[in-house]
């Protein structure tokens, strides 16, 4: 091997150790910090249909003098009966220009579910008409739809009694009997005139000297 062929290999291996000394320095760090990186979440599998089941609000009587109603609150789960978080709830109120409500003037509200798969309808008011009105729920996730329906109706409350019909509900031996009331006041009359009478004679018994006795007062039904 000439010296020429002798130097050509010498400074091969040099830079093949230089390489070899560049992957150690470099790669290994690498590796190590990807052994000490924690694995991603694997994601939950999208479901392949929504329920919606409804948990409050159906059949729901909304006071409209104290504009007052039961908000709605549904749960979506899938086909595996599990909840699901994130879905796009859509209540929007069907009223037809009668008993109807808003949500804070408008006619519909977007809620996304929770960690249970939960969405409520926040500020509902009802209008000033009577009668049933519905609530179309729609939740949306992907390209999966599912729809219930939600019927409420507006009334306007119990009526309180007047002054009157609250004397006699409140009486518990029934409405006052006028009768009685006069017999009552007569006898009080004639016992105040028997009293005048006893104090009468006992002052002139000590004013005149005389013996004056007051019999006894029988009183008789008037």
């Amino acid at each position: 091997m000439t010296t020429t062929s002798l130097q050509t290999a010498i400074h091969r291996i040099k830079r093949l150790s230089a390489a070899v000394l560049m992957v150690l320095l470099f790669v290994r760090p690498l590796t190590m910090l990807a052994a000490e990186l924690p694995f991603p979440p694997i994601p939950d599998p999208q479901p392949q249909l929504l329920q919606i089941t409804i948990l409050d609000g159906e059949g729901a009587l909304n006071n409209i003098r104290q504009r007052t109603a039961r908000e709605p609150i549904v749960e979506v789960k899938d086909e595996n009966h599990k909840p699901v978080a994130g879905v796009l709830i859509l209540f929007a109120i069907q009223s037809n220009g009668g008993a109807g409500a808003s949500f804070a003037g408008a006619s519909t509200l977007s809620v996304a579910t929770d960690a249970a798969g939960r969405a409520v309808a926040h500020g509902l008011i009802p209008n000033n008409k009577q009668g049933e009105f519905t609530i179309k729920v729609t939740a949306t996730l992907g390209a999966l739809t599912a729809v219930v329906i939600i019927t409420q109706k507006n009334v306007k409350g119990a009526k309180l009694p007047d002054n009157d019909q609250q004397s006699e509900t409140t009486n518990p031996y029934g409405p006052p009997d006028h009768t009685t009331r006069n017999r009552i006041i007569k006898w009080t009359a004639v016992g105040s005139a028997i009293v005048v009478g006893t104090v009468l004679a006992v002052v002139l018994t000590r004013n005149n000297g005389t013996s004056i006795s007051a019999g006894p007062g029988n009183v008789g039904a008037p």
